[in-house]
């Protein structure tokens, strides 16, 4: 199983911004004005690395697990399922025409979008394409210690619809 998930650190600098960093991906380094923005700008940030490796036929390293005081940070879905199937095609040494002959088709230049991280995929592609190479997608939501509006995750105000 690959996660995508990755640990940052978090901390405040000099001028009282709040700078990230990924251990396991050295050159992803992001800032923010406050936690909130330093986390968004995380996610980003870690998509944009992730893209990189994958332009340029590079390794995406593994996650290392969190330590305490880290904050997991995840990058945007599509990012995520386009490094899983880089890295099959990396570990069986597979090229852009190799996966277009697997998936039948007829135009090697269909493959090349699907791993491209700069084209829109639709989720449903990029799942036959991991699935051709005998990979499958779970989907895991896990609760955070966070409120919105109020109300703590998790527990419901109101009646169920």
């Amino acid at each position: 199983m690959s996660l995508y998930s990755y640990p940052a650190r978090i901390e405040r600098d000099e001028d009282g911004r709040y700078q990230v960093r990924f251990a396991d991906l050295p050159d992803a380094l992001t800032d923010g004005a406050d936690m909130a923005e330093a986390l968004s700008e995380a996610a980003d940030c870690l998509s944009a690395a992730i893209a990189t490796r994958i332009t340029h036929g590079e390794a995406i390293p593994a996650a290392s697990p969190a330590r305490p005081g880290q904050h997991l940070v995840s990058p945007d879905p599509t990012i995520a399922l386009k490094a899983a199937l880089h890295m099959e095609m990396y570990r069986r040494d597979m090229t852009v025409a190799d996966l277009a002959e697997c998936m039948g088709f007829a135009d090697w230049h269909q493959a090349e979008r699907l791993v491209d991280p700069r084209r829109s995929t639709k989720l449903t592609r990029l799942a036959k394409a991991l699935g051709a190479l005998g990979q499958r997608i779970t989907i895991s939501v896990e609760a955070e210690a966070a409120e919105c509006g109020g109300l703590t995750p998790g527990v419901r105000d109101g009646p169920l619809p």
